[in-house]
């Protein structure tokens, strides 16, 4: 029996050391091995495999439309896929949450990994063509390679996950106060400290844009709904040139990645929840159950043009509700005996 006990106690020593290890997605509660910082394991959600979409043929779909929305990082109900937030220190530390991670942070961490393909935002030979939401510009490392490890694909997408300052024109000094200098390229050359590095941390993050369709597929009977694209959406910046202060001129799209991709990873990583510690869903639930507040900006139009183009402050919040309550009477319509 003590054997049996021992052996027993052994198994799920090392399956807590397994799983631990093996854990394909984000933080668990496994601080180190053989011990669990809980009653139990939480490995439902880093370990669970995705629920795919349903198969839709084009001819069984009978009405859609396309809506573009943002949503909102200052509203509360949208405050789980806002916070913890990460940071980069001026000591060139990245601080990130132990136990869960912001939206922001999941999609930075699998970018730098390689794993998730990020589409410009533009033309990158033509900056006024905001057309990335069409996954036309991709930026993607080579085969097997990541952000350390390919160094033209560092160069591309840090300019969609930072920016570097500006070069200082004051040389290093050594400890004797004189000027530091080295060959460079064979020439004897002034050392000047690296530009300063701003990254976008989750702080940042203003707003998301999402791209999604809405359908009636009348072999399910039912009107669906799917995200194609999701974009993280960070303030634009002037400096006042007598104060030296930032001003906020507008916002910007920092990059579109294809959402039933960004599926397989979302689907991994846990979203806090304020009524139950116990029932933690993942980031592809909250965006399944849509249980996020968005509004729209654009709809699909002959013109291609926002609703800010035709509408502002209140009215532009009128049409967005016109464009919703629209879809739901289709839906209420299609029922209606």
């Amino acid at each position: 029996m003590k054997r049996l006990i021992l052996l027993s106690s052994l198994c799920l020593s090392l399956t807590v050391s397994v799983t631990a290890q093996e854990i394909n997605g984000g933080p668990v509660n496994v601080p180190t091995d053989g011990i669990v910082d809980g009653v139990y394991l939480t490995e439902h959600v880093p370990t669970k495999r995705m629920i795919p979409y349903e198969f839709v043929r084009e001819a069984d779909v009978t009405w859609s439309k396309r809506v573009w929305r943002t949503i909102d990082m200052r509203e509360k109900i949208n405050h789980p896929m806002y916070l913890p937030f990460d940071k980069h220190y001026v000591s060139g530390v990245y601080v990130r949450n132990s136990s869960r991670w912001s939206l922001w942070t999941i999609l930075r961490h699998h970018i730098i990994q390689g794993d998730l393909k990020v589409f410009s935002p533009y033309n990158p030979y033509q900056f006024d063509m905001l057309d990335g939401d069409q996954f036309k510009y991709p930026i993607a490392p080579q085969p097997g390679g990541n952000y350390y490890t390919d160094s033209v694909f560092r160069g591309e997408v840090f300019r969609y996950l930072g920016k570097v300052g500006l070069q200082s024109d004051i040389p290093l000094s050594n400890l004797d106060g004189e000027d530091s200098m080295a060959v460079i390229n064979g020439v004897l050359q002034f050392v000047y400290p690296p530009a300063d590095t701003t990254w976008v941390d989750s702080e940042h993050i203003v707003s998301y844009h999402i791209k999604e369709d809405w359908f009636f597929d009348k072999e399910r009977s039912v009107l669906d709904v799917r995200i194609l694209g999701i974009a993280p959406v960070v303030y634009k910046y002037d400096e006042d040139p007598v104060t030296k202060k930032k001003i906020i001129k507008g916002t910007e799209e920092k990059f579109w990645i294809y959402f039933p991709h960004c599926r397989y990873i979302l689907n991994n990583y846990f979203v806090y929840n304020e009524q139950n510690d116990a029932n933690w869903m993942s980031f592809d639930d909250l965006f399944w159950k849509r249980q996020f507040n968005s509004t729209i900006y654009k709809e699909s139009n002959v013109f291609d043009r926002q609703i800010e183009s035709y509408r502002t402050g209140v009215d532009a919040l009128m049409e967005s509700e016109k464009i919703t309550e629209e879809i739901r009477l289709f839906e209420h319509d299609v029922w209606h005996f």
